[in-house]
C-alpha cells in the first residue's frame, strides 16, 4: 500500500457526500479524455478500415500501435521528473504534460479524418501511433494526478470509479456514438468530431489543482540531467517496487500482466465480427449507447462499492472470473447468427464485466505505488497489464482464420472467442493465489 493514511470504512451518507466532491467531476472529465484515443486508434479504427477493404491480418497486424500504451513505462521517469516545455512552469508538472498530449491526440485524430486509409495506410497508420503515443503519455500523467490527489484509500477508490466511469462515456462515444455518426456523415467526420472533443480533457486540465503530493515529492531531489539523478529516475521506481513488496512483487507483476489478456486478444475482432456477421453500425451504435452504456455504469458502481467495502484485492478476484467468462456470449452470438437479442444479451454481460474488472485494476493498481515515483510505477505496472495483450493481439485475425480453416468463418469466430475466454484461467489461480498471500500475510501481522 501507498504511505497514506489509514483510516475507519465511511459510512453511506459520507462515501455518497464525497462523490460530490470538485476533484471527482474534473476526475470525470479526464477519465473522458483519457478514454477517447483508445478506440480511435484501436477497435473502431478495424471498423473503418475493414470497411476500407483491409484484410483481417492487417487490421490485426495495424492494432500493434497499441503497443505505445505498453512501452509507456519506457518514456515515464521523464514525466516523473521534468517539466513539460513551454507550459509545464505555468500549469505544473502533471497539467503542462496533460495539456500537451491532449493538444497533439487532437491534431492527429483530425489528421486522419483528412487523410484517411484510402489516403496513404502507412502515413494514415504513422497519425495514430502518433495519437497512441500522445495517449499513452496523457494516460502515464492523468494517472499519476489521480493518485497523487487522492488523501486515502477511500478517496482513491471513489476516483479511480470516477476516472472509469468518464473513461467508459468515452468508450461509449468512440465505441458507439461513432457507428452510428458513421452510417449518417461517413468515417472521416466522425473523426473530425472526435477530435474537437478533446477540448473537453483540455477544460479539465485548467480546472484541475495542481497536486500538492507532487511538489512535496521532488523537494531536495537530485537533478533529472545528473548521472544520480538520471539513475534515480530510471532504477529508483523500480527498487523501491521491489523493496515495498518483496517476493509477492513478482506475483503482482505477474497477476496484473494476465488479468485483462482475455479482452486484449478479443478486442481487434469485435468490430470486424459484427460486420461480417450482417450487424449494422446503427445497431451496433444503439445497443452499446442503450444497454450497453447501462451494464457499463452499473459494472463500474458496482466494482467501486465492492472495492470501498471488501478491498482491492477480493474485487480484483471477483473481476478475474467474470471478466473472461463474458467473451463467451460473442461465441453463442457466432453460432446462432445475427440475433439482435443475443447480441444486446452479449453486449450488457460485457460491458458489466469489463466496468468491474476495469475498476478492479485500477484501483488495486492505484494501491501499489509509491509517492515520488507515482507516475513511473504505475506506468510501469499497466504496461505490465497491457503489454502481452498488445503484442498477441496483433495476431488475432491470423488466430480467426485459422479457426476457420476447413470451416465457416463464423464458426472461426466462434472457436476464437472461446479461447479467449479460456485464456483467462491463469489470471484466476494467480489471483487466487494472491488473496491466498494477502490473508496470511493479514495473519501474521495480527500475531505479531
Amino acid at each position: 500500500m501507498t504511505s497514506k493514511t489509514k483510516s475507519l470504512k465511511p459510512s453511506w451518507s459520507q462515501t455518497l457526500k464525497a462523490a460530490f466532491r470538485p476533484n471527482v467531476a474534473i476526475m470525470l472529465a479526464l477519465g473522458f479524455s483519457s478514454g477517447l484515443p483508445f478506440m480511435l486508434v484501436g477497435n473502431t479504427l478495424g471498423f473503418w478500415l475493414r470497411e476500407s477493404g483491409i484484410t483481417l491480418a492487417t487490421i490485426g497486424f495495424l492494432s500493434w500501435v497499441g503497443l505505445a500504451y505498453s512501452l509507456k513505462f519506457i518514456w515515464a521517469p521523464l514525466i516523473d521528473k521534468v517539466d513539460a516545455p513551454l507550459v509545464g512552469k505555468w500549469l505544473g508538472r502533471r497539467r503542462g504534460w496533460m495539456l500537451i498530449s491532449q493538444v497533439l491526440i487532437g491534431a492527429a485524430l483530425l489528421g486522419m479524418s483528412i487523410l484517411k486509409p484510402e489516403g496513404g495506410l502507412m502515413l494514415f497508420t504513422g497519425l495514430a501511433a502518433i495519437a497512441a503515443f500522445a495517449s499513452a503519455t496523457q494516460d502515464i500523467v492523468i494517472d499519476a494526478w489521480r493518485i497523487e490527489a487522492s488523501e486515502a484509500s477511500e478517496e482513491m477508490a471513489l476516483l479511480s470509479s470516477a476516472y472509469q466511469l468518464g473513461y467508459r462515456a468515452a468508450l461509449l462515444v468512440t465505441d458507439a456514438l461513432i457507428l452510428i455518426i458513421a452510417a449518417a456523415v461517413g468515417w472521416s467526420v466522425s473523426y473530425s468530431v472526435m477530435g474537437a472533443l478533446m477540448a473537453v480533457g483540455i477544460a479539465a486540465t485548467f480546472f484541475a489543482v495542481e497536486p500538492r503530493r507532487t511538489e512535496h515529492s521532488v523537494v531536495g531531489a537530485t537533478s533529472m540531467w545528473t548521472a544520480r539523478g538520471m539513475l534515480d529516475a530510471i532504477c529508483g521506481p523500480f527498487f523501491a517496487f521491489f523493496k515495498q513488496h518483496g517476493q509477492k512483487a513478482l506475483l503482482i507483476l505477474l497477476a496484473v500482466s494476465l488479468y485483462r489478456l482475455s479482452d486484449f486478444m478479443m478486442g481487434p475482432m469485435a468490430n470486424p465480427f459484427y460486420a461480417d456477421i450482417g450487424i449494422t453500425k446503427e445497431t451496433v451504435g444503439v445497443v452499446r449507447g442503450s444497454v450497453g452504456l447501462i451494464a457499463s455504469v452499473v459494472g463500474v458502481a458496482a466494482g467501486g462499492i465492492f472495492a470501498v467495502r471488501f478491498g482491492f484485492v477480493s474485487t480484483l478476484l471477483v473481476g478475474a472470473i467474470i471478466g473472461p467468462a463474458s467473451n463467451l456470449g460473442f461465441s453463442l452470438l457466432a453460432i446462432m447468427g445475427p440475433s439482435n437479442e443475443v447480441f444486446t444479451a452479449a453486449m450488457a454481460i460485457d460491458n458489466f464485466a469489463s466496468g468491474f474488472a476495469g475498476t478492479a485494476l485500477v484501483g488495486y493498481m492505484s494501491s501499489l505505488t509509491t509517492l515520488g515515483y507515482t507516475a513511473t510505477q504505475y506506468a510501469l505496472l499497466s504496461s505490465f497489464y497491457a503489454l502481452l495483450g498488445k503484442v498477441l493481439k496483433g495476431f488475432s485475425g491470423v488466430t480467426v482464420q485459422f479457426f476457420a480453416e476447413g470451416r465457416t468463418l463464423m464458426e472461426g469466430y466462434a472457436l476464437f472467442f472461446l479461447s479467449t475466454a479460456l485464456v483467462g484461467i491463469p489470471a484466476l489461480l494467480l489471483c487466487i493465489l494472491l488473496v491466498r498471500t494477502n490473508k496470511r500475510e493479514a495473519a501474521l501481522a495480527g500475531k505479531s
